[in-house]
């Protein structure tokens, strides 16, 4: 794999002249709202895609997202539409932020939108819907050889719209692509760090949710620090081995888009993954925790890592207890005895 830093001291930091263009937002969820804040921010021109027409507006015309990010005042530079086609018109990047339930169906939607000079990049974590596939299979499959990239790593929507330090890692198929998004997304408070290792930054970000909902559990059964740690070490292990196996680089999940975002989803109460562990294990039903946390990311990403554990014969003990708690209905102590009692 190319290794971008390398390529970046060899050759020399190249200008790029179109990250002055406007780029599309495909999501005005809290993530896509927060990012479109941060690029305004660096003086460049957001085209933000809203679900509906009255969304659309709302943002429009009082400068707020309402309901993810009501406290933070949007500026002129960006503008948001219920059409595909208005917003994907004379731009060439379209990052993509909708949950992964929706992501192929948005890639549908667009195909028949985009020109060969388009490029994707996706903050999207969690695997395809029908076929367990990681997000760069789903783009490749729908919409073919593009430029494409995934960034990811320890950052909540919050602390980005309001300019708080962040660093993320963004991993893409073209070295020009990459630099390019660099010189788009880096700022004094927005660190960027670049890889090649796509299948590593997709897996962690995905799988990190499932791990969380598991740390959550062992807390809110009011097991301790002592169990919390070492149910995260050996968490990251499930990680790491699945992640080799299907390809990905080691040192990828020791990064900031694997340990890091590992670290923040499972011991910050920001994360609805965790809050869902910490609610079932507190008693909670799923259905009755899901009233108060909706959307769930691992909730959905549990069934496909049990997929990918079983189709390549890896015994993930943890990974695979979240999962009978989710679809078996198990008691949530089945998470802590699973590595705790595995070798009694």
């Amino acid at each position: 794999m190319v290794n971008y830093r390398g390529a970046l001291q060899d050759i020399g930091k190249q200008m790029i002249d179109d990250t002055d263009d406007p780029i599309a937002i495909l999501g005005a969820g809290a993530w896509g709202t927060a990012l479109a804040l941060h690029l305004a921010r660096n003086g460049q021109f957001i085209k933000l895609w809203a679900y509906k027409q009255e969304k659309a507006d709302q943002i429009n015309l009082t400068r707020h997202n309402a309901h993810y990010l009501p406290n933070y005042l949007l500026p002129p530079s960006i503008t948001c539409s219920p059409n595909y086609q208005e917003t994907l018109s004379e731009v060439r990047d379209i990052l993509i932020a909708v949950p992964s339930i929706a992501f192929r169906a948005t890639l549908l939607l667009i195909k028949p939108l985009l020109k060969l000079n388009q490029r994707l990049l996706w903050v999207t974590k969690g695997l395809d819907e029908g076929k367990h596939q990681l997000l760069h299979e789903v783009v490749h499959e729908i919409v073919g050889d593009v430029d494409s990239a995934v960034l990811s790593g320890p950052s909540f929507a919050k602390e980005v719209a309001i300019g708080l330090p962040t660093a993320v890692t963004i991993a893409a198929n073209d070295w020009v692509f990459a630099n390019h998004l660099l010189q788009r997304f880096q700022s004094k408070n927005f660190r960027v760090e670049l890889t090649a290792d796509i299948i590593g930054v997709e897996l962690a970000g995905a799988m990190k949710n499932v791990l969380a909902i598991a740390v959550g559990i062992v807390e809110g059964l009011g097991l301790g620090a002592n169990a919390k740690a070492a149910l995260m070490t050996h968490g990251l292990s499930e990680m790491i081995e699945l992640g080799l196996s299907l390809g990905a680089k080691q040192s990828t999940f020791l990064g900031l888009s694997g340990l890091g975002d590992f670290i923040l989803t499972c011991t910050e109460n920001q994360s609805r993954n965790r809050r869902l562990g910490l609610a079932l294990g507190g008693g909670q039903t799923l259905e009755q925790a899901k009233k108060t946390l909706g959307t769930i990311e691992g909730t959905v990403t549990a069934k496909h890592i049990a997929y990918l554990l079983a189709k390549h014969k890896i015994n993930a003990p943890i990974c695979q207890a979240v999962y009978r708690v989710l679809y078996e209905q198990q008691a949530p102590d089945i998470v802590p005895n699973a590595f705790f009692r595995a070798s009694l």
